[in-house]
């Protein structure tokens, strides 16, 4: 999910409205309200934060900071100034990039693909469960070596079990990092859908079923 933070509307409705065309869960705030969520929101909604937009606001240069204090995500400032000394005091204030309008959503997401990469140079760029090979950079996982293709959302599932092995996540939690905390369009239980179809194809792939479910207590990959 993207977080768009800007003081017009007009410039907040656009940008969610644009990242939801691309596929992308998105959601906008007006700074103040932004400032009270981000200090309040629960770990498994900001952690479904993919990268955080910065635009216009009085209190933008604060922002980043009360960011970091949650998240990890990369935070991108989009300026209207061409002015060197804003974009110095960005970068001062902690933001990762800088960009000026008017600037293509694609160009943003792949923006914080790259930060994302850095900020993942020295990290694994994979994670094995058994014979499952899950990749960190968007790419589709393996099994036995082989590439196994899945739709996006299923994808994305898989990947956010795996990077929670070993522990039990619920629907809501899957929803919330799969389509958004504040996408209103989409029922939650969509994620029993995209689940069924992925535990299909994992079983006929594998020979067994690697993710186990409970009712009432969610799912959990943890297979040797």
């Amino acid at each position: 999910m993207i977080v768009v933070v800007d003081e017009r509307a007009l410039v907040k409705d656009g940008y969610t409205s644009l990242f939801c065309r691309e596929g992308v869960p998105s959601t906008g705030f007006d700074p103040h309200e932004f400032g009270e969520w981000v200090n309040t929101a629960a770990d498994s909604d900001i952690d479904a934060v993919e990268a955080f937009l910065i635009g216009q606001s009085e209190l933008a240069l604060g922002l980043p900071k009360a960011i970091r204090d949650r998240s990890q995500a990369p935070v991108i400032a989009v300026s209207d100034s061409p002015s060197l000394e804003m974009t110095l005091a960005f970068f001062d204030c902690g933001v990762d990039d800088v960009v000026r309008k008017p600037v293509h959503p694609r160009e943003i997401l792949a923006r914080a693909a790259a930060i994302r990469r850095r900020y993942k140079a020295t990290d694994v760029k994979y994670t094995d469960v058994g014979a499952i090979r899950v990749f960190s950079d968007g790419r589709d996982p393996e099994i036995n070596g082989e590439v196994f293709p899945l739709p996006r959302r299923e994808r994305r599932i898989l990947e956010y079990l795996v990077a929670n092995r070993g522990r039990r996540v619920s629907k809501t939690q899957i929803f919330n990092a799969i389509y958004g905390i504040f996408d209103e369009d989409v029922e939650e239980n969509v994620v029993e859908s995209h689940i069924s179809k992925l535990r299909k194809k994992l079983r006929k792939k594998l020979g067994v079923d690697p993710i186990d479910s409970k009712r009432f207590l969610g799912y959990c990959i943890d297979w040797q």
